[in-house]
């Protein structure tokens, strides 16, 4: 293999994939790229076994050829040649040598046969959305997946595909997020998978937020999708996602309706002085005003008190400070509505202009 690239391009492109190299392995070769250099492009691949990504990038090829080698090491001498320099990549035996202008590096490499690969699987369910639409999905819920639980069906998100929508679900058993595109899918049947955490989160950082076609690719036990020189394939978490409709709150007697900021800025403030364990904020709600309270074993204490529609009877409420901010973080307009029915019952959550996407929030004891 004998190649030259900018060194922007392979920079973006090393960029691309190391995402999915963790820096503790069980196998060595998972901490290298495979380099596939054939006719004009230079194909790079990561995997960790459950999730692999793969970039091609436009090359000077002088020579064909395949090896594997150490991602970081190589992301990282990118990183520190200067702008607009060009690289070259030679491989001769096990070594590969990265030059660029009077800089010279031979890294170990390994052979690309040893490079694990995930096979493609027969794509039952096909769905093309745009890049906005896909990150949008992907940021009005992701928050809420639940990280290690031992209900490994909550650690990652619920895609959901149906004829005339799409959804994204995600709860940790504590809170729920969901997010709805409503639109012809060309879906014919009902489509549910769990996508995992890490897959999520290296969509959600890889997916553009443009107009760009984004192409989704479903088999019962895996997902690949094709951006723009970019193609990453992932194994889905198997298991049943509860039943995530019977949670979301209905026939709610109490609504409080405010502004977005006003009200996420007084939780801000009052959560500075929240137990920082539990997180609790106690929520006062009276005729056209909304009292927040928090305290801690220190025994100091917050108050803010924030001017809202409500009309309903007195109603006193804890939650989690955290779970209301993401909530309200992940709504776009400016008022947002809160339903509530009691102490005890969870509150429903909802952009005021759009009730799409909802967030379902459970009570706390104070």
């Amino acid at each position: 293999m004998n190649i030259q690239i900018p060194r922007g391009e392979l920079l973006s492109a090393l960029q691309s994939v190391i995402g999915v190299v963790e820096r503790r392995q069980s196998l060595p070769i998972l901490g290298n790229v495979l380099l596939a250099a054939q006719e004009d492009e230079l194909i790079l691949t990561a995997t960790d076994l459950e999730l692999q990504v793969e970039r091609r990038v436009q090359v000077q090829n002088l020579s064909p050829g395949r090896t594997a080698a150490p991602a970081r090491k190589l992301h990282d001498i990118c990183r520190g040649l200067p702008e607009g320099a060009t690289v070259s990549l030679e491989l001769n035996q096990n070594r590969l040598t990265v030059r660029s202008g009077r800089s010279r590096f031979a890294l170990a490499t390994l052979p690309a046969e040893e490079f694990p690969s995930l096979s493609a699987a027969g794509a039952e369910t096909h769905l093309v959305l745009s890049g906005k639409e896909l990150k949008e999905l992907l940021q009005r819920t992701q928050f809420a997946m639940a990280q290690q639980d031992v209900r490994y069906y909550l650690n990652g998100l619920l895609l959901e595909l149906r004829g005339n929508r799409v959804r994204t679900v995600a709860t940790d058993g504590h809170r729920l997020a969901m997010a709805e595109l409503r639109r012809d899918t060309g879906i014919k049947k009902d489509t549910q998978v769990i996508l995992p955490r890490k897959t999520v989160l290296e969509l959600q950082r890889l997916v553009e937020g443009g107009e760009d076609e984004v192409k989704l690719s479903l088999s019962p036990n895996q997902v690949q999708v094709d951006l723009d020189g970019l193609k990453l394939t992932s194994k889905l978490i198997e298991g049943r996602f509860p039943d995530y409709e019977r949670v979301i709150p209905e026939n709610s007697d109490k609504t409080v309706r405010g502004d977005r900021q006003r009200v996420r800025s007084a939780l801000a403030r009052a959560a500075i002085l929240s137990n920082e364990k539990f997180r609790g904020v106690r929520l006062q709600l009276s005729a056209g005003t909304l009292r927040i309270q928090t305290q801690n074993p220190e025994q100091e204490e917050a108050e803010e008190e924030v001017e809202v529609q409500y009309e309903g009877a007195a109603l006193e409420i804890g939650f989690n400070v955290s779970y209301l901010l993401d909530s309200l973080d992940a709504i776009e307009g400016n008022e947002f509505i809160m339903e509530l029915r009691s102490p005890d019952a969870s509150g429903l959550v909802y952009d005021a202009a759009n009730n799409a996407n909802k967030y379902v929030v459970m009570p706390m004891r104070l």
